[in-house]
């Protein structure tokens, strides 16, 4: 067993192999303050000839052990990932992916296993250094070693790795990865922050990450692995002559279409041209064929853009698709929007729902509830394919995740705005940048539906080329400039900042130089989208008609338990009567919710009724509920009674209550008084006009058949 540690940010990183999964290929044990994570790689044996891609499979799990949990539903054991593991499995996946050799194709796999949480120190970024410091202790070609860390900003200070407390007071937040040279991953929101402190906050990340790596070097150094042969790629000259001498300047005349679907066809029909030539020359080679094209369609593009400042499309470096907006394109939902970037749609629509459409998170350290959450669909007829329709996927979660977090910052405080907000982007094209167009549409879709947003939010996409001497930064990048690229830089953001980042490289770093360029550029295309957007949508439209109508009330937590009743029975009177919802917090937020306004104000008022502190010299108008020989009891709210007493009833002399009233008489009476038990005493005469002559009539010994009547004389326990 070997270990090394160091202290990080005031708490002890220890890194440790050789105990636990020995049979892996490499495998660490990664403790920080109370935190433990168990990671474990292995690669196959040979190569899979059947891909031309890296089957790389990323798997974090949380184990409700790991905080003395034990699983919620029926089964009481983990089963599929959730949408927060498969985004800490991206985190993970996307740094580390592009520095395996590009010739290794055996398929690769990193579980990262949490097997103890402390509940403050989160396990995230820490998967990412477990993951790096496995491959660097195995077999496995890899040419790491990275770091992840998350930053944090509390008023005017970066903060390293914030707790779950310290989050709280963050105006940003930002997952960052890095080798020892430059950054290679970043993911974040921000709550409107400028372009130059993001890059501030990028340079102190990095200091960070090189503290991570120098321990995870030592464990490296330590071990002294060997690692595998990495595969050479063979090249067949005689095949790539004869492609070449085919294809002329082919290449060069596709990638210039404009049209997403014709240069397809175009490029599709040219394969299937070629694979016919080279046939009876080359029967087993069209994998290698076709290999070798797509190669070239690679470098003519990428040679265009750095060469001319041309893209396949005609566009400069800088420019910005053609954009339309359709605001309120469906009417009887409560807020649509299609947006349109070039050959980019994203239909999106809102939904407003009640404290009950709440989603309910049942994770490894906490149970809590999201009264907000964006979900993005990619059907394969948006690329005009036929696929699996299923399960969602990583990537749906993913981009649905990155449209989530740029939206939050500008939408309204819950007390004013009482809502549970459902956003769904319905991709209906998708040549680029959809998880932004999700965001212009989650924007517009939001004004629609009346949400009183602080400001429309923006995104873009930015991408890269380079060949080391040469740069070119592109703004708005097409599907092909995605996949051809070696940058996807997506800058969500207001008018006045940054809400949302995300980077991914295909290539092993990118300089800070580069990214404050990008910034700039992106910054820049921003402000033209959101000019398109305020132009269709200015401001927030009328709360539609369908939409539920909320009206929230706070109350005090001791009354909690007067509205509620007895089993129940007072709140469950009121959603009876009114056909409202009506939740109530812990904190006495009450959140009434129905389609009828008026139902609603109704039932806000018996709320209000049940909970509200009665004063000497109220009027209400109650209801008999009982009668005794003293008095009768007023039901004056839900729930609430008080006494009148018989002399109170008339101004002349009663003699039986029954004279006067029976149970279910409704009555005028005024609040007399409040007894230091909390008693109620209420008069019905005290609203009556008094008799002309009227004289007071003897007092009555109120103890003579009151409340106390019967009283037992108190005698000491004994």
């Amino acid at each position: 067993m070997i270990n090394v540690e160091k202290e990080i940010g005031g708490k002890v990183l220890t890194l440790e192999t050789g105990k636990i999964a020995r049979q892996s290929a490499g495998s660490v044990v990664l403790t920080y303050g109370e935190t433990v994570l168990l990671v474990a790689v292995n690669a196959a044996k040979e190569a899979r000839e059947d891909v031309d891609f890296f089957p790389l499979q990323v798997e974090y799990r949380e184990k409700h052990y790991a905080s003395g949990k034990i699983p919620g539903g029926f089964f009481k054991r983990e089963a599929r990932p959730t949408e927060g593991e498969v985004l800490t499995s991206r985190l993970t996946d996307r740094p580390i992916r592009p520095l395996f050799p590009k010739s290794f194709r055996n398929e690769t796999q990193v579980i990262i296993t949490v097997l103890q949480s402390d509940g403050e120190n989160i396990s995230d970024t820490w998967a990412g250094v477990g993951a790096s410091a496995a491959l660097l202790v195995s077999n496995i070609p890899w040419n790491g070693p990275i770091a992840t860390v998350r930053v944090g900003m509390i008023g005017a200070d970066f903060v390293f790795n914030p707790t779950r407390e310290q989050l709280d007071d963050c105006v940003f937040e930002m997952v960052v990865s890095g080798n020892k040279e430059n950054i290679v991953m970043v993911e974040g929101e921000a709550n409107e922050v400028k372009e130059e402190v993001i890059v501030d906050a990028l340079k102190f990340a990095h200091d960070q990450i090189l503290n991570i790596i120098q321990v995870q070097e030592e464990l490296a150094d330590a071990i002294g692995a060997e690692k595998l042969e990495e595969p050479i790629s063979s090249k067949n000259l005689d095949l790539e002559k004869s492609v070449f001498d085919i294809l002329g300047d082919q290449v060069d005349k596709i990638v210039r279409i404009v049209d997403k679907v014709e240069r397809n066809d175009q490029k599709t029909a040219l394969i299937a041209n070629i694979l016919e030539k080279l046939e009876e020359q080359f029967p087993e080679e069209e994998k290698d064929i076709k290999n070798f094209i797509d190669a070239t369609f690679k470098e003519s593009m990428r040679e265009m853009i750095l060469s001319e400042g041309v893209r396949s499309d005609g566009r400069k470096t800088t420019d910005i698709r053609d954009i339309t907006i359709d605001p309120s394109i469906l009417k009887r939902v409560h807020g649509s929007a299609l947006f349109t970037r070039g050959e980019t749609q994203a239909l999106v629509i809102t939904t407003l729902g009640s404290k009950s459409d709440e989603m309910i998170i049942d994770s490894m350290d906490e149970d809590y509830k999201k009264n907000y959450y964006l979900h993005y669909n990619f059907p394969p007829y948006c690329v005009g394919e036929v696929g699996r329709i299923g399960f969602t996927s990583r990537r749906e979660i993913g981009h649905g995740n990155l449209a989530q977090r740029a939206l939050k910052p500008v939408l309204p405080d819950y007390d004013d705005f009482p809502y549970t907000i459902r956003i769904v982007s319905e991709i209906m094209e998708s040549n680029g940048s959809s998880s932004m167009a999700s965001v212009c549409g989650g924007s517009l879709s939001l004004m629609s539906a009346g949400a009183p947003l602080k400001g429309h939010v923006a995104g873009i996409a930015m991408g890269l080329i380079t060949d080391g001497s040469r740069n070119a930064i592109l703004s708005d990048i097409l599907g092909l400039e995605d996949h051809l690229g070696d940058m996807d830089f997506k800058v969500a953001g207001t008018r006045e900042g940054v809400t949302a980042i995300q980077l991914d490289l295909k290539i092993e770093g990118i300089s800070f130089d580069l990214l404050t360029e990008a910034l700039s550029q992106a910054n820049k295309g921003r402000m033209h989208i959101l000019d398109k957007m305020y132009e269709a949508l200015p401001e927030p439209g009328e709360l539609s008609k369908f939409a539920p109508r909320i009206i929230s009330l706070q109350i005090k937590p001791e009354k909690i338990g007067a509205l509620i009743g007895p089993g129940g029975k007072n709140i469950k009177q009121i959603i009876e009567d009114t056909e409202c919802e009506v939740n109530v917090d812990d904190d006495g937020l009450v959140t009434v919710a129905g389609q009828d306004a008026l139902k609603c104000e109704e039932a806000v008022k018996l709320v209000e009724a049940i909970t509200f502190e009665p004063e000497v010299g109220m009027e209400f108008e109650g209801k008999v509920t009982r009668l005794m020989a003293f008095g009768a009891f007023v039901e004056f709210a839900p729930g609430r009674e008080g006494l009148v007493h018989i002399s109170e009833l008339e101004w002349h002399r009663v003699d039986k209550v029954e004279d006067v009233c029976s149970p279910g008489d409704t009555m005028k009476i005024k609040l007399m008084k409040i007894d230091d038990q909390g008693r109620l005493d209420f008069s019905r005469k005290a609203l009556l006009e008094k008799p002309e002559g009227w004289t007071p009539p003897p007092k009555r010994d109120r103890n003579q058949g009151g409340r106390d009547k019967g009283r037992k004389p108190f005698r000491k326990r004994r």
